[in-house]
C-alpha cells in the first residue's frame, strides 16, 4: 500500500487505488436538482445531504447509507439529464491518456475536486462514463455490499468492450487486487473481490432511436416493491419504457424520469439468480 492510500486507510476512508477497475460510485446529471431530489426522494425514498463538491451537488442517503449523488447541469451545456457510473482508477492522467489512445473520448477533465480528480469520457461506441482518482465515500465497501446500485453495459460488441475497458482500467491485469472478467453465455461479467459489479452485453445499435438500444452503460437500482415504485414515478412525471422478468422471476422495469434520465428498478434478487445484482453473488 502506497502511502497516500495507507493514509486514507488509516482515516477510515476508502482510496480508488485499493479497488482500482471496479464502478465506484453512480452520479445523475440533471437540469434541476430541486425537482430532482423531489423525484428520487418519491420514488426511491432517498433523503439528501450536502457534498463538499459545493452546492451543486447533493448527496442521495437510504437508511443512513450514502447510494449517488446528483449535480446540477449548466444550463449554457445544453445536455440531456442522466446517470453516469464512475470506475476507480489508480492514476486519472494515465487512464485518460489511454481512453483517448485508443480511439474514445475524454469529454470533461481530468478535473480537480476537494477529495480526488475526475473525468468524464464515452467508449468507442459512445457510451458515457466516469473515471475517478482518490476517496470514495466513507462507507464504500457497505455501499458495494448492500449493492444500490448495479451496471449493466449495453453495447455493440461486449468482447470487444471488455478489451477497451480491461485496457483502460486494468481489468484481468496481473496486478493485484485487479477485477476479473469471465465469459459467461453471451455476456462478459466482471467481479471484484469475488462480487458481481457489472455485466456487458451485446446487440445495441448505435443509430436506434430508442436509447435503450443504444450503446449506454445502464444503472439498475433495486426495490422492495416494483409496482409501488412505478406507480410512485408515475405519479411524480416520469414514465415506464419497458420491462422484463429474469429467469429467477426478478422483475426489472425501465423509467425515465421527469427530467428524462433512465434508470431501471428491480426487484431484490432471491439467491442464486443468475442476474443478481452487483455485490451479492460470486
Amino acid at each position: 500500500m502506497d502511502k497516500e492510500s495507507g493514509a486514507a486507510a488509516a482515516a477510515g476512508v476508502t482510496s480508488s487505488r485499493e479497488v482500482f477497475g471496479a464502478p465506484c460510485w453512480v452520479n445523475l446529471m440533471t437540469r434541476d436538482l430541486k425537482d430532482a431530489q423531489e423525484f428520487y426522494g418519491a420514488v426511491l425514498g432517498w433523503r439528501f445531504a450536502r457534498t463538499r463538491l459545493g452546492t451543486g451537488f447533493s448527496l442521495a442517503v437510504s437508511n443512513g447509507a450514502p447510494v449517488a449523488s446528483i449535480g446540477a447541469l449548466e444550463a449554457a451545456l445544453h445536455a440531456p439529464a442522466g446517470w453516469t457510473p464512475y470506475f476507480a482508477v489508480t492514476d486519472v492522467d494515465v487512464s485518460a491518456a489511454r481512453i483517448r489512445e485508443r480511439s474514445a473520448t475524454v469529454a470533461v477533465g481530468p478535473l480537480r475536486f476537494p477529495v480526488g480528480r475526475g473525468a468524464l469520457a464515452a467508449d468507442r461506441d459512445g457510451a458515457v462514463f466516469g473515471i475517478w482518482e482518490g476517496e470514495l465515500i466513507p462507507d464504500w465497501l457497505t455501499w458495494r455490499k448492500n449493492a444500490p446500485a448495479w451496471l449493466r453495459l449495453r453495447t455493440r460488441n461486449a468482447f470487444e468492450a471488455a478489451i477497451f475497458y480491461a485496457e483502460v482500467l486494468d481489468w484481468a491485469s496481473e496486478q493485484a487486487g485487479c477485477c476479473q472478467v469471465d465469459y459467461e453465455g453471451d455476456e462478459v461479467v466482471l467481479r471484484q473481490d469475488g462480487h458481481v459489479v457489472a455485466r456487458l452485453s451485446s446487440g445495441a445499435v448505435e443509430t436506434a432511436p430508442d436509447p435503450l438500444i443504444q450503446p449506454r452503460w445502464h444503472v439498475h437500482f433495486p426495490v422492495a416493491d416494483v409496482e409501488a415504485t412505478v406507480e410512485a414515478a408515475r405519479r411524480h412525471g416520469g414514465s415506464v419504457l419497458g420491462r422484463q422478468t429474469t429467469p429467477s422471476g426478478v422483475t426489472e422495469v425501465k423509467l425515465r424520469d421527469a427530467d428524462g434520465a433512465l434508470f431501471t428498478v428491480a426487484g431484490r434478487p432471491v439467491r442464486g439468480d443468475a442476474r443478481q445484482p452487483a455485490g451479492t453473488g460470486t
